[in-house]
């Protein structure tokens, strides 16, 4: 056992999806390609599975594991067992068109275009190959607030 030491570090405090997925070494890979992650850390099991691993992207973490049936009741957690995932996660990116084309062509596939939205963004959506949905905008304009109150009641063509 390594040596322990009593410090404790800083609380940075901060949001980290936390996902599920079949194959956290497969998914670090794809997240590498797509998004530019930095592979933070890995920790398995003596069987080999994926109990903890991190990536950085875009400034994030996101932590995730391989899924875990055995400590469920026998159900699988992962958004294709689950039949899809209520959570998206969004990126927001300089270069918005690069990011896109990019993860989809490391694998991910539309679920969304990328198009400019009334809210000011460029902006479209993706499933990675685990079935999580990504977001990934760009600002483009300044939409005063009175005009999306319209746009999203329908009053602005």
């Amino acid at each position: 056992m390594g040596h322990m030491t009593s410090e404790v570090p800083p609380v940075v405090p901060s949001v980290s999806p936390y996902i599920i997925v079949e194959d956290s070494r497969a998914a670090i890979e794809f997240y590498k390609k797509a998004f530019g992650a930095e592979e933070l850390g890995l920790l398995e099991t003596p069987d080999g599975k994926v109990m903890h691993a991190a990536v950085k992207i875009n400034g994030t973490t996101i932590m995730m594991n391989d899924d875990f049936p055995e400590y469920n009741d026998g159900k699988s957690s992962t958004p294709t067992a689950l039949g899809g995932t209520p959570v998206t996660i969004h990126l927001t990116v300089p270069n918005v068109d690069d990011w896109f084309s990019r993860a989809v062509d490391a694998g991910a596939s539309i679920e969304m275009p990328l198009e400019d939205q009334f809210w000011g963004d460029r902006f479209g959506v993706i499933k990675d190959p685990f079935g999580h949905l990504w977001s990934l905008g760009q600002p483009v304009k300044i939409v005063n607030p009175e005009d999306l109150k319209k746009y999203a009641a329908g009053g602005v063509d």
